[in-house]
C-alpha cells in the first residue's frame, strides 16, 4: 500500500499541476468558440491533429527507451545524453526541412494560402520535441514540482499571449493604439503564434537538464535504444491515428465539403468536454510509467499493478458520471453554436477510459520486451479506426467518428488484456471492472430519465448528485482496500 500511496501522491502532484494548468488552458475554448466560426475552430483542431502524429515521429520511442535503459544502466550517465543528442539532431533537420518546403506541404493539406501555418507548427513541433526528454528526466528523478512549474509556465504563457492577441490587441486597436506583432485582424493564426512563443519560453527553463548533453554520445547504446524504441513508433503512430485522425478525416470524408470544417469544429469542441477524463489519464501516465518500471523487480509487482487498475477504473467512472450527470453545467464550457454535438460526449468519455485502461495493461509488453506485440495491437486499432471512419463518416458524420473511437479503444483494451494473460499474467479484477462499468452506465441512464422528468435545475442536480454518491458508496463498500489506505 505504501507503493500505491507513493503513486497516488505523485499522480496528485502531476495531476494538480496538470489539471490547474490545462484547465486554465482549456478556458481558452470558450473564448475560441465564441470568437471563431465553427469552420475556423475546425481548422485549429485539424492543425493540432497533425501535431500529434509528428510528435510521435520526432520522438521515435526515445522517451520510453530512456526510462527502460536508465533503469537497467543506472551507472551510465550517457543514457540521457545519447538520447537527447539524437532528438536534437532529428528535430533540427525536421524544422529546417519543413520551413523550406512549407508551400508544398500547405498545398497538400489544402491550405495553399496559409504557408505561415506550416512554418509556425514546424517550429512548435521541433521545439516541443526538444523538451520531451528533459521532462522525462525530471519524472525519472522524481522531481514533479519542477516538472509542474515548467509545464505551467508554458501553459500560462500560451494563455496570456492568447488573451493579448485576441482580447487586448483588438480593444486597444479600436482606441487607436498600435500593438506589437498584431496586424489589426483577429484570426486563428494568433492561436498558433501564442503556442510558438510559449514553446520558445520553455527551452531556457530546462537548461539545467540540457547541460547533461555534455556526457556525450554512445553509438552502441544508441543502437540498442533505437532497436528497443523503434516498435514504439508504430505504437505511438497508430495511437495517434486512433486519437486524432478522425479530426483530420472529417474534412476529407464528410459528404458536404462546405460544411466539413464546421462539423469538425463541432466534434472538436465537444471532445473538449471530456477534459476531466483526459486530464486525469494524462496525469496518471506521467506518474505511472516510471512507477511501473521502478517496481518491475519487486516480488509483489503484479499485485501492485492489479490494485492500481482497481483504483484507476473507479476514478475514471466517477469522472464519467460527474460530466454526464451534470452535462447541462459543463456544456457552457463551449459556445451554444456547438451544442448539437453534446450526444457524443458520453461515448467519448467511455472511449477515453478504455484508452486509459489500455495504458495500464500495456505495461506487460514494455516490461517483457515485447514491444512488437504492442505495435501489432496498435496497428489493429489503427485499422479499425481507418475502416470504420471511412465507412461511417459519410453516413453519420462525427457521430460515426465517436463510435469508431469507442469500438477501437474497447477492442484494443480487450486484446491487450488477453495477450497479457499469456505473456505477462497479472490477476486483474475483471469481474469488478465490468460490475463498476455497468453500474455507472445504469446510473447515467437513470440520470437521463431524471432529466426528462425533472427539468428544474435544483431538483435535477440534487438527484444527480445523489446518483454520483450512490456509485461512490458502492465502490467504497466493495473496495475494502480503501479502508486500509485511509487508515494509513
Amino acid at each position: 500500500m505504501s507503493s500505491i500511496k507513493k503513486l497516488a501522491g505523485q499522480t496528485a502532484v502531476y495531476g494538480l499541476s496538470t489539471i490547474l494548468g490545462r484547465f486554465l488552458n482549456y478556458l481558452l475554448v470558450p473564448l475560441h468558440t465564441a470568437l471563431f466560426s465553427r469552420a475556423d475552430f475546425g481548422t485549429v483542431a485539424e492543425m493540432y491533429g497533425y501535431v500529434s502524429f509528428l510528435n510521435v515521429i520526432l520522438m521515435y520511442g526515445m522517451e520510453t527507451a530512456y526510462f527502460r535503459f536508465s533503469n537497467s544502466n543506472k551507472d551510465n550517465p550517457k543514457v540521457f545524453s545519447t538520447a537527447l543528442i539524437s532528438i536534437l539532431a532529428t528535430s533540427i533537420v525536421f524544422m529546417v526541412g519543413t520551413v523550406l518546403f512549407a508551400q508544398p506541404i500547405a498545398n497538400l493539406i489544402r491550405y495553399p494560402e496559409h504557408t505561415e501555418y506550416v512554418r509556425y507548427f514546424a517550429l512548435i513541433i521541433g521545439l516541443d520535441a526538444l523538451t520531451f526528454l528533459p521532462f522525462a528526466l525530471l519524472r525519472q528523478q522524481n522531481k514533479p514540482l519542477k516538472f509542474a512549474l515548467v509545464k505551467n509556465i508554458n501553459i500560462f504563457s500560451n494563455i496570456l499571449f492568447n488573451l493579448y492577441f485576441l482580447i487586448l490587441c483588438p480593444y486597444l486597436q479600436n482606441k487607436g493604439v498600435d500593438m506589437p506583432l498584431y496586424d489589426g485582424q483577429v484570426g486563428i493564426k494568433y492561436v498558433f503564434i501564442s503556442n510558438l512563443i510559449a514553446s520558445i519560453i520553455t527551452i531556457p527553463l530546462l537548461l539545467v537538464e540540457f547541460k547533461a548533453i555534455k556526457q556525450g554520445f554512445d553509438k552502441i547504446l544508441w543502437k540498442q535504444m533505437i532497436t528497443y524504441g523503434a516498435p514504439l513508433i508504430i505504437v505511438g503512430f497508430a495511437g495517434m491515428i486512433n486519437e486524432t485522425l478522425d479530426r483530420v478525416l472529417i474534412k476529407y470524408l464528410y459528404p458536404d465539403s462546405s460544411l466539413a470544417n464546421e462539423m469538425n469544429g463541432v466534434y472538436a469542441a465537444n471532445y473538449k468536454l471530456s477534459i476531466l477524463m483526459t486530464l486525469f489519464i494524462q496525469a496518471f501516465k506521467f506518474a505511472a510509467e516510471p512507477f511501473f518500471f521502478s517496481h518491475s523487480k519487486n516480488s509483489d509487482k503484479r499485485t501492485i499493478y492489479a490494485v492500481v487498475m482497481d483504483y484507476f477504473v473507479i476514478i475514471c467512472l466517477c469522472l464519467f458520471l460527474v460530466v454526464t450527470l451534470f452535462i447541462d453545467f459543463f456544456k457552457h464550457f463551449i459556445d451554444a453554436k456547438f451544442y448539437e454535438g453534446l450526444h457524443v460526449v458520453p461515448i467519448l468519455l467511455l472511449a477515453n477510459m478504455f484508452l486509459g485502461i489500455y495504458y495500464n495493461l500495456s505495461i506487460w509488453y514494455k516490461l517483457s520486451d515485447n514491444n512488437k506485440k504492442g505495435a501489432n495491437i496498435s496497428l489493429m486499432g489503427a485499422a479499425i479506426t481507418l475502416v470504420l471512419n471511412f465507412v461511417w463518416i459519410p453516413i453519420y458524420g462525427y457521430t460515426g467518428s465517436a463510435w469508431t473511437t469507442f469500438i477501437c479503444y474497447f477492442t484494443m483494451m480487450v486484446v491487450c488484456y488477453l495477450m497479457g494473460k499469456k505473456y505477462y499474467p497479472i490477476e486483474y479484477n475483471i469481474g469488478k471492472f465490468f460490475g463498476y462499468t455497468l453500474t455507472a452506465i445504469a446510473l447515467f441512464f437513470i440520470g437521463k430519465m431524471v432529466n426528462n422528468l425533472f427539468p428544474e435545475p435544483i431538483i435535477l442536480y440534487s438527484i444527480n448528485a445523489l446518483l454520483l454518491l450512490v456509485f461512490i458508496a458502492i465502490a467504497f463498500v466493495t473496495e475494502k482496500r480503501f479502508k486500509t489506505l485511509f487508515n494509513h
